[in-house]
């Protein structure tokens, strides 16, 4: 059996070698070859190219990059078509892998998309294109099969590999020791987010939340982990306008900065899901230009009342959520003093995290293998 691949970034890659890993378990003989990163080629396959061919962001890098991507595509389909897998996997990266899919399947080649876009959140539309494009998608989260109800399109929730990833209990002790933080102090984490645009609108409003904190609590201490050294030169510009706040920035560490934490303030996003497993209480903040928040709410493009992902996998607000013009320093301020000052209400938060976490520990790379052979074998299979 062969079975092609495409991973369009880091993230992208992690998946695919678990899944390559978990489906050799149970299949040893099968082939894989396709598009991956350093991760699915340790784990045996042809990779033709490399993931970091696909792994753009920006509209100009994207827009300056086309004519190659569109030829790499090209490329792709056509030995994909030589090859005739027993199945296509494109892993996340919709704008580029939704495309290939759609070639495939219209030269009968089974095709599975694995991470459903979020569709749930905003651009619904998309399940069109995305029922053209695949018979199948896995989903991380077990609410998004609902989704695709009213489509022909087939939906698995095959839980999510950072819940696997993550203990159920993290004890905050090690993480304090291996960052230098007294075992019994108060820390605060700010996360504002891993890319720029993100960190450029968010970082100000935290730090001013840290000089409150600060006053209000004399032995606070803050820990600031910073995604890139871009980003980790910024944020230590920007902090030199705070003399009055205890904040060290990092390089990476962000998972220790969570644990090592009594709350944690984060941008909206992925990190909202690492707090959760992590077990820590949390303030979300979500700030995108004012053109962009405008024509967002003109047409109704959100499509859910929560923005977090805890709050979204609970259906109730769980934590704080703070939009646009709420993102403040004094009302980030005061919903961190809400979980310091009352611990009962963090109590009882961390058991609704534990639910939640054990929802979505399901062994996601053996749950993904078991339905790729599943549409390998057919409904006779």
């Amino acid at each position: 059996m062969k079975i092609v691949l495409v991973a369009g970034e880091a993230s992208g890659d992690q998946l695919g070698a678990a899944l390559i890993r978990a489906i050799h378990i149970k299949e040893p003989d099968i082939r894989f070859a396709g598009i991956g990163g350093p991760l699915m080629k340790a784990e045996g396959c042809d990779c033709w190219w490399n993931t970091s061919e696909l792994s753009l962001m920006g509209l100009f890098e994207v827009v300056s990059h086309l004519p190659r991507l569109i030829k790499l595509r090209r490329q792709l389909v056509q030995r994909v078509v030589e090859l005739q897998p027993d199945v296509f996997i494109g892993i996340d990266a919709p704008d580029f892998n939704l495309g290939v899919e759609k070639r495939l399947k219209e030269k009968s080649i089974p095709v599975i998309h694995y991470v459903s876009p979020t569709i749930w959140a905003w651009r619904s539309g998309r399940i069109k294109t995305i029922t053209k494009s695949t018979d199948r998608v896995m989903c991380l989260f077990p609410f998004e099969p609902d989704c695709y109800r009213q489509s022909p399109v087939a939906a698995d929730y095959t839980g999510h590999p950072l819940a696997d990833a993550i203990d159920l209990e993290i004890n905050t002790g090690p993480a304090r020791a291996a960052l230098g933080v007294e075992a019994d102090s108060m820390c605060i984490a700010l996360l504002p987010g891993s890319r720029m645009s993100e960190v450029e609108k968010l970082s100000s409003a935290m730090l001013d939340a840290a000089n409150i904190l600060g006053r209000r609590y004399p032995d606070i201490s803050f820990l600031m982990p910073a995604a890139t050294e871009l980003i980790g030169h910024y944020l230590t510009s920007i902090l030199h306008g705070y003399p009055g706040v205890n904040c060290r920035i990092l390089s990476g560490q962000s998972k220790e900065v969570m644990a090592a934490a009594n709350v944690v303030i984060c941008a909206s996003g992925t990190a909202t899901l690492e707090v959760m497993l992590v077990n820590r209480p949390m303030v979300v903040c979500y700030r995108i230009s004012g053109m962009t928040y405008s024509l967002m709410r003109w047409f109704k493009m959100l499509k859910t009342r929560f923005f977090s992902l805890p709050n979204i996998l609970a259906g109730e607000q769980l934590v704080p959520e703070l939009l646009q013009h709420e993102v403040t320093g004094q009302r980030i301020a005061d919903e961190v003093v809400r979980w310091l000052e009352r611990p009962e209400l963090t109590d009882k938060l961390k058991q609704r995290f534990v639910a939640l976490h054990k929802v979505l520990r399901i062994d996601a790379a053996a749950t993904a293998a078991n339905v790729v052979l599943r549409q390998i074998a057919g409904p006779d299979g």
